[in-house]
Order: C-alpha cells, then sequence, then structure tokens
C-alpha cells in the first residue's frame, strides 16, 4: 500500500492508494502545515503504521489538512461526509476544531475517534454514543501534573495556557489536584510566539514553580525565551510541550523538566516496546505521543473491525466500548462515557546520546477516568 498526495483547492491531501474498492473509508482531518503540522504529521503517520500493519486492503484513508483553522475543518468534514461518503472520521488535534466538527459529524450517524483532542464540553452533557475519545479526557494531564506538583510540594505554583477549549481544561484540570496557592494565572493567545510579558509576570510574582501548557511551536517559543531569561524557577507541563519535535528544538533548556503523560517510549510492555520500534525503522524518528494516540486509534478502529460490520453501529460501537487490542499504554478501558481509564505518569527530560527525549520517573494518578463520567447521559 503506498499514499498518494493530491492537492484541492489549495489543500493538501493524501489518500491510501488501494488495489480494489474499500469497504471501509475513514476520514481523517488534522494538522499538516504551519505551527502545529508537527502534531498532526506524528498522528497521522502512528494512525497509518497501524494500518499498513494489519495488512488490510479494504480500508481507505483520506486525510486531509485542516491548518489548524475551524473554518476548514468544518469545510473538509462536511465535504469527507456529504461527498467522499466516509464512514468513520478521526485525527483532529485541537479542541476548538474538535467543537466545531464532532457534534455535527455524530448528528449525521458518523462514528468520531479522537486521536488527541478531548474537550470537557464532549465529555460530559454533550457526550455521545458515537465519540470516542481514544487519547484521554483534556484535563489528564494536567491533573496529573497538578498532582505532581503537590507531591513535589510546590506552594505557589504560577499558571498559564493558551485560550481556547484545551488551555482552559488545563487549568482546570491541573487545580483539580494542586493543593498550593496560585501566583498569577494567565491564559495566553493561541499561536502565540512572543511571552516575554508572561515571563515579566512570572519573574514579578513571588511564584514557586511554573506549570505551562503551551503545544507545538508556541512551547518552543516558550522554553527558549524562558531559559534566556534568566527566571530560576522549576518548570512543569504536560506531555503536549515536551513532545518529540518540540525537544530537539529546544535543547539543553528542556532538560531536567518534569512532564506528565499517559504514554512514553519506555513503558514497558510488549506492543509499546514493538510500536517504538516500527515506527523508528519506519519514520527514522522517535515517536511523540500523538503518534501513539495515532497508532492505538487505529488499532482499536481495527480490533472493532474485527467483530461488526461498520454499518451496525450498535454492533460496532459495542465492539468499540470493549477495546480488545493491544494499547502501547497497557491495559486500556473505556469510561462510561467514552474516554480512557489510564494511568498519568512523571517523565523527566533526558539526553540519550545526541537525542533528546523522556523517560518514566514516577506515576502521578492510577487508573484515573475523568471529572465529567457523572454528567454524560447516555
Amino acid at each position: 500500500m503506498s499514499l498518494k498526495t493530491l492537492t484541492m483547492g489549495g489543500l493538501l491531501c493524501a489518500a491510501l492508494a488501494l488495489p480494489a474498492a474499500a469497504e471501509v473509508k475513514v476520514g481523517m482531518i488534522t494538522t499538516l502545515s504551519g505551527g502545529g503540522a508537527s502534531l498532526g504529521i506524528d498522528t497521522r503517520d502512528g494512525f497509518m503504521l497501524a494500518i499498513e500493519q494489519s495488512g488490510r486492503t479494504d480500508i481507505e484513508v483520506v486525510i486531509e489538512d485542516d491548518q489548524r483553522k475551524p473554518d476548514v475543518a468544518v469545510q473538509l468534514a462536511d465535504k469527507m461526509i456529504q461527498s467522499e461518503k466516509v464512514d468513520l472520521l478521526t485525527g483532529i488535534v485541537w479542541s476548538n476544531l474538535a467543537m466545531a466538527v464532532v457534534p455535527s459529524a455524530t448528528a449525521q450517524g458518523k462514528f468520531y475517534l479522537s486521536t488527541n483532542a478531548a474537550p470537557a464540553q464532549l465529555a460530559g452533557r454533550g457526550c455521545n454514543a458515537r465519540y470516542f475519545s481514544v487519547s484521554y479526557q483534556n484535563d489528564n494531564l494536567h491533573e496529573g501534573a497538578g498532582a505532581y506538583a503537590t507531591q513535589a510540594g510546590f506552594k505557589n505554583t504560577f499558571i498559564l495556557a493558551p485560550n481556547y477549549p484545551a488551555g482552559q481544561d488545563s487549568l482546570t484540570g491541573f487545580k483539580r489536584f494542586y493543593e498550593g496557592d496560585l501566583a498569577g494565572e494567565v491564559y495566553t493567545k493561541l499561536g502565540q510566539t512572543d511571552y516575554a510579558a508572561e515571563i515579566a509576570q512570572i519573574r514579578a510574582s513571588g511564584a514557586d514553580s511554573v506549570f505551562f501548557f503551551l503545544p507545538g511551536g508556541m512551547g518552543i517559543s516558550f522554553l527558549k525565551q524562558y531559559a534566556d531569561s534568566g527566571v530560576d524557577l522549576p518548570l512543569v507541563g504536560p506531555a503536549f510541550s515536551f513532545d518529540q519535535g518540540i525537544l530537539q528544538a529546544v535543547g539543553d533548556a528542556a532538560l531536567g523538566v518534569k512532564n506528565s503523560s499517559t504514554w512514553s517510549k519506555d513503558l514497558d510492555n510488549a506492543a509499546n516496546a514493538a510500536f517504538v520500534e516500527a515506527f523508528q525503522a519506519k519514520y527514522d524518528r522517535l515517536p511523540s505521543i500523538y503518534a501513539a494516540q495515532g497508532y492505538d486509534t487505529a488499532n482499536l478502529m481495527l480490533s472493532a473491525l474485527d467483530k461488526a460490520e461498520i454499518s451496525d453501529e450498535a454492533g460496532f460501537g459495542a465492539a468499540l466500548k470493549a477495546a480488545e487490542f493491544d494499547s502501547v499504554r497497557g491495559e486500556f478501558s473505556f469510561a462510561a462515557n467514552n474516554h480512557p481509564i489510564q494511568n498519568v505518569y512523571v517523565r523527566e527530560v533526558i539526553k540519550e546520546g545526541d537525542i533528546y527525549t523522556n523517560k518514566i520517573v514516577a506515576t502521578a494518578m492510577e487508573d484515573r477516568a475523568n471529572a465529567y463520567v457523572d454528567d454524560c447521559k447516555m
């Protein structure tokens, strides 16, 4: 099987070239250009690795670039559902795009499997039997960071995140399990690259530590500017601010920083070891959490397709809910609102040879579901 790349209406597209007509058609909308491109590329590559490993020739994956723009994502979803006739959607990285796409897609009878974005609105009263978050619930990694900050003895943490649904969930999640005071709480602009004002606020705040959630290029900019500022307070963040792409761009400034994650390349289980080896062999780089989640999402889908036709909504939904696949995270199951129950780990940024990466140093939370299960009435 191979990927063919097309240009349609100025948008990059890719489709899995198949020798015969596919029986299952998957629409992947993800970010393949701009400052968040590395996140979408890893999502795509992890997902497609699992499809390739399955050996199945009856699955077609149509991949398009949302450019990190909600209106583009909506247009792509409409085209995929109405013109492409996809059976299932996946791939969105950003929560504001998920909020623009998922409710409409599920209302039109399509399953949506989230490889990343999992806003609180879709976990609680906005939950849906056709919507499964395979990644986490947005608050989870930040809850783990809050629990770690408490365990580390931090008493006056300054917290900041971008002002969009995942950023709001991040600070909510951190505060849920952090028992100290807040030296400051700031929402930045999504896509912001200059953090001089925020770093000045941190310097003047009397904080003893900093928690930040700034994924993709935002995290690179912040970490470099923070390192150059002379502010010497411990940093804590989620894995999104310390993924493989960010670490290589930031370098030594990230060494020793603790971050929370539901996955790490050194998780000790056979599925993860095989995934890390296969991903590195195929793409010549270490996988990130986005790649791991994409890989798990594809394997969950494949496990469900082995049990039920996707046209059998009840049967396919039940097969997804059973989650009978070998997750790279080890034990994996869904809570009542179709979000994972899983551990949240503490990782430390290290250097292995010339490569910056992470290693697990503690477990922040065991078998964590999410705060919104009771609000979901499916």
